[in-house]
């Protein structure tokens, strides 16, 4: 318990001043004739009224005591330890076009190259029990993209709803839904990625998480040939809005355009023609964006005059109602 006004104690000083004022007041001077009676009435017990004087200047001081502390604002407090998670925003953008059909080698198969990207960014998400660890701390979003860019999952921490809505999405099968608009997909990933931050600080951060960085992690094996944005335009956007870009490519990719990208946000762009590179590809950049949980200790005060507020106000009442009737003073 701490006191917030100590220096109210400084008024039990009266006390002892009270106490000698009464002393003074009640000192009587005795003159008379000595009677012999006297000494007789010394042994005649005394009668409740005179047992119980003593009480009205008790609880005056006691009345005193308790007003004293609850002036002097006690509070009690209580240590609470707040979490604080430092997370990564990952926004994962994925392409969907027909040429992500083409093969690629996997365990002495080939697979498709969106199903190595399933099964890579499954392991990335959820950890492989060896190198990846998972990010089990990170928000996660899922953006798909052909021709047109889709959000297939917004921003969570829910990781095992996100795979499974990764491992439905499908190559396109309509050639009027193909291309590939790596500039939409970007800038729709970025513009998500720069909400849920407004979000979480406009809601005074009560589920005590804070975004420590924002990523987008590309994989495309194509060139941007379709869309309102070029893909560089869309970088400048994202490094506008604090957007970090990581590029992968899976073969047939432009180069050029995707190292730009990434130089522009101060990502890094990779690229890869295997399952194994693909997955070290994802360690590396696990190792650059690292999570953090922080603990917080606080104490939280609360008020706790009232009690001795109350006393104080009790001992006064018995005071008067002793004054006014077994101990009243007789004239």
């Amino acid at each position: 318990m701490i006191f917030q006004d100590p220096y109210a104690f400084i008024l039990l000083l009266g006390i002892p001043l009270i106490y000698l004022i009464r002393k003074m007041k009640n000192k009587k001077v005795h003159l008379g004739i000595p009677f012999p009676l006297v000494s007789i009435s010394k042994d005649i017990p005394k009668s409740i009224r005179q047992r119980l004087l003593f009480v009205k200047p008790l609880l005056l001081i006691v009345a005193l005591i308790f007003l004293v502390i609850a002036l002097a604002r006690p509070q009690y407090g209580m240590e609470e330890v707040k979490t604080i998670n430092k997370g990564i925003a990952i926004e994962m953008i994925v392409d969907r076009s027909g040429s992500m059909g083409a093969g690629i080698r996997y365990d002495g198969k080939n697979i498709t190259r969106l199903d190595a990207v399933k099964l890579v960014f499954t392991n990335f998400v959820l950890g492989n029990g060896k190198e990846l660890k998972g990010r089990s701390n990170d928000l996660l979003g899922l953006v798909s993209f052909a021709r047109y860019a889709d959000t297939v999952y917004p921003l969570s921490l829910s990781h095992t709803t996100i795979t499974g809505f990764l491992n439905n999405i499908s190559l396109v099968e309509n050639r009027n839904e193909d291309g590939t608009a790596i500039g939409d997909a970007l800038a729709l990933g970025a513009a998500r990625l720069k909400t849920v931050e407004e979000e979480l600080d406009s809601q005074e951060n009560k589920i005590g998480y804070i975004i420590k960085s924002k990523v987008i992690i590309l994989l495309t094996d194509g060139q941007n040939n379709w869309g309102r944005l070029s893909p560089l335009e869309a970088a400048e956007l994202a490094r506008d809005w604090g957007v970090k870009i990581y590029t992968i490519g899976i073969g047939g990719e432009d180069v050029n355009t995707l190292t730009q990208m990434a130089n522009i946000t101060g990502g890094k762009y990779f690229s890869a023609d295997t399952v194994q590179g693909l997955t070290k590809i994802y360690e590396v950049i696990d190792g650059l964006e690292k999570s953090e949980i922080e603990s917080v200790k606080y104490m939280d005060y609360k008020e706790a005059f009232l009690p001795f507020a109350i006393a104080a106000f009790i001992s006064i009442i018995f005071y008067i109602i002793l004054s006014a009737t077994l101990l009243r003073r007789i004239p």
